[in-house]
């Protein structure tokens, strides 16, 4: 547990310990940053802060969507920043607020194995070096809590983007049919970025309604900080706005490629029909003409042999025998040409 108090003069850390006599300073901003909520840190929250139990169990346990509860005197909110991993698989990096009357207190939720933990606290570092820096001065717990989800905003605006310059890598890949790589590692590529940016318009939607609430409901904010949470909101609108148009031109970079390929596909089926036709075709003018030609080969075989038949040594047997080749050959023809093999 992280304990800070920010005056004009600056940040000071705290102990722990200290943090009794800091919370009874009215005009001090405090700011409790809590890495992982464990098991005496949730004992804090309850009995220190005395917040509510449903609460705090959001902080220990994982939340796989924002939340926003409304208290007397604080507000408790849950949002989530994206992680990219591996597959195209997307993390949900999770930031619970308790945003009071002199106090904020942030702790990261749980995180996935598979996630560095350095992740969790980007955003939250990130506005302590500002402030150390003097090039913000938040006074009052929602700025410094605008500063911290502001941050967040911004990345995702940057994630967006990039996956943007991607979708427009693998959108050149599509049109470029003489370059095409594998056409299923190219397709692994296109899905695996629509989901990434499914996934971070999924999350700016649900922190653009958790700000929105805030900005209607919330009593316990003055009414000078209230546009503070309406940019929030707006801010979450415009990442998922974004992420939702780039998932629109990556779904119809998709359809584009399937539509080629599958027209590709038609046409080679096409070609290949007509081909199977020409050389059935030509097997039925082969075999009408070898039944022809086997006619006279059979005949002549026949009379051939070396045994008596009638017309024997005649000339009128062999006359007989070609009117029979030539009246069979004649019939064939003609039944071959009316079934239009020939």
């Amino acid at each position: 547990m992280n304990v800070y108090s920010i005056t004009d003069a600056g940040v000071e850390q705290w102990s722990a310990d200290e943090l009794t006599v800091l919370l009874k300073q009215p005009e001090a901003l405090i700011w409790v940053d809590i890495p992982v909520c464990l098991t005496h840190d949730a004992a804090v929250l309850l009995d220190l802060f005395g917040f509510h139990e449903l609460a705090v169990r959001d902080c220990v346990e994982r939340n796989h969507i924002s939340k926003i509860h409304f208290y007397d005197d604080h507000v408790f909110t849950v949002v989530h920043a994206p992680e990219l991993g591996s597959g195209g698989h997307v993390h949900y990096v999770e930031l619970d607020q308790f945003v009071g009357p002199n106090y904020l207190v942030t702790v990261h939720g749980p995180l996935n194995p598979a996630v560095n933990p350095e992740v969790a606290g980007v955003d939250t570092r990130l506005v302590l070096h500002r402030i150390e820096q003097d090039e913000i001065h938040p006074r009052t717990p929602m700025e410094l809590s605008y500063s911290i989800v502001s941050a967040l905003a911004r990345r995702e605006i940057d994630l967006v983007a990039a996956l943007a310059k991607e979708s427009g890598r693998l959108e050149q890949q599509v049109t470029d049919e003489e370059h095409n790589d594998d056409p299923e590692v190219l397709l692994e590529d296109l899905f695996e970025v629509g989901h990434q940016l499914l996934a971070i318009c999924t999350m700016a939607t649900h922190s653009a309604a958790t700000y929105g609430g805030m900005a209607k409901r919330v009593r316990s904010i003055p009414d000078q900080e209230k546009p503070l949470v309406g940019d929030l909101a707006d801010r979450f609108e415009m990442v998922r706005s974004m992420a939702d148009g780039q998932r629109q031109f990556l779904h119809g970079v998709i359809e584009f490629y399937q539509t080629r390929t599958s027209t590709h596909l038609t046409v080679a089926a096409e070609r290949l029909a007509s081909t199977s036709v020409q050389q059935n075709d030509d097997m039925r003018r082969i075999t009408a003409w070898v039944a022809i030609i086997a006619v006279p080969t059979a005949v002549t075989g026949f009379f051939g042999q070396n045994v008596p038949y009638p017309g024997f040594g005649q000339t009128a047997g062999f006359i007989a025998s070609a009117v029979i080749m030539a009246c069979v050959a004649i019939v064939l023809y003609i039944i071959f040409k009316t079934k239009k093999w020939l």
